[in-house]
């Protein structure tokens, strides 16, 4: 089951919609969104790694991390989360910053609702992308979003397989 990452752009009301089939329980799947030596493993698309300063997967917790490229490029995050139900969803605001988390005013921010459901496969993901400005969500499809996410998803899968 690969490459089963669909994507919807609702331009007008700047959001992006992505979901994701895994053959895998909603427990596990969501453990590997939800604990940060998992994340690393699979949320930067190769040959990029995620590297995690911190996490606290806690309402109004953060986590902070850096995307390093194989050329010593280093991009960071960091992820407010503000609602956590457990196995079933969670929501978080995410904007770039430095490494000591300070966001930075010019960065695209996106809020993220994540819903986790079970299927006769295994899970569903379903997120929603939403950005306080067209702006945004245009430079974060500029920055080559939907590839980026689409592969990271893929080696998700891997993962759980």
């Amino acid at each position: 089951m690969t490459n089963n990452t669909a994507i919807t752009k609702d331009l007008a009301n700047k959001k992006l919609h992505i979901t994701r089939e895994f053959a895998a329980p909603v427990n596990k799947v969501w453990k590997a969104w939800t604990d940060s030596t998992l994340l690393d493993k699979w949320w930067a698309p190769k040959p990029w790694k995620t590297d995690t300063k911190t996490m606290d997967f806690t309402e109004g917790g953060t986590w902070l991390y850096a995307m390093r490229g194989p050329n010593g490029e280093e991009h960071w995050s960091r992820v407010d989360f503000e609602t956590i139900n457990p196995e079933t969803g969670f929501t978080y605001t995410t904007a770039f910053c430095d490494k000591d988390g300070n966001i930075s005013e010019t960065s695209p921010t996106s809020h993220w609702v994540l819903q986790f459901k079970p299927t006769a496969i295994g899970a569903k993901v379903e997120v929603e992308l939403t950005f306080d400005k067209d702006a945004d969500l245009k430079t974060l499809i500029e920055m080559g979003f939907e590839g980026g996410f689409t592969m990271g998803l893929n080696q998700l899968e891997e993962l759980l397989s």
